[in-house]
């Protein structure tokens, strides 16, 4: 019961904030060019996900050093959270999957704040998906990509696409290996999971404990090796997780 009510109220408090400040921005941006609007998003986008990281009792263990290097970030992928756990550390622009464009206020804010979407089964969107991927990269700023291409629950990952590893060689860009784990299983958001249901039981508990590490950078013209070291780094952090968080409870 105290599960639901805390879920009820985080939920009731996340989606008047959102819509609030969407709908003022959106009010704003009116008046405001597209260099100004652009700039004003991701200062939006930073509070707002500084915020909803307090909403939501969000517990972060964070390893590595925080890259200050431009590349095309590489994770493993558990939960829609991902991508928003990783811009509240740094400055940089999600891929993701077409679908959440649509998702009612998610969808608003991705858009305005950098997200590049991309529909997978179509062979124009991934290209024009590479092309701004490059353009990113090279005007300076880190791209998220998960190259499992869904999420999934295993101990490790499954197997990487290729496609992020190649564009990383035609631009000459880092690949920057992340490993990110919920300590509850059940917060992976798999399967035929829709939104509210997965927050509700998600964001019922008082903290939801994250762990991620960010990884040097690794620089090769080689796409299979930077693809295998990225996925064998990744693999065994996750493990490590796993039995860190087992010993935890076992004491």
């Amino acid at each position: 019961m105290l599960s639901l009510l805390l879920s009820t109220i985080r939920l009731i408090v996340f989606v008047i904030f959102i819509s609030i400040l969407s709908l003022s921005f959106y009010i704003a941006s009116l008046f405001w060019n597209e260099k100004t609007t652009n700039r004003n998003a991701l200062i939006m986008r930073d509070f707002i996900i500084k915020t909803i990281n307090k909403i939501l009792g969000i517990h972060a263990i964070v390893y590595g050093d925080i890259p200050t290097t431009q590349g095309l970030i590489v994770a493993n992928h558990r939960s829609y959270f991902d991508p928003i756990l990783i811009v509240s550390h740094l400055n940089a622009f999600p891929v993701g999957k077409k679908e959440v464009a649509s998702w009612p206020l998610i969808g608003y804010l991705c858009k305005i704040s950098g997200v590049i979407f991309v529909e997978r089964e179509c062979q124009d969107s991934r290209q024009k998906t590479c092309d701004t991927i490059k353009k990113v990269i090279n005007d300076g700023y880190s791209v998220i990509n998960f190259p499992e291409g869904t999420t999934d629950i295993l101990p490790t990952t499954v197997k990487f696409n290729y496609g992020s590893f190649r564009t990383a060689t035609q631009i000459n860009a880092a690949i920057i290996p992340v490993a990110i784990d919920y300590k509850v299983k059940s917060d992976a958001f798999v399967g035929n999971d829709s939104f509210i249901p997965h927050f509700m039981k998600c964001f019922g508990k008082p903290t939801t404990e994250i762990k991620i590490t960010y990884f040097p950078p690794i620089l090769s013209d080689d796409a299979d090796y930077l693809l295998k070291t990225s996925q064998e780094i990744i693999d065994t952090e996750l493990i490590r997780f796993r039995k860190d968080w087992d010993n935890e409870n076992s004491n």
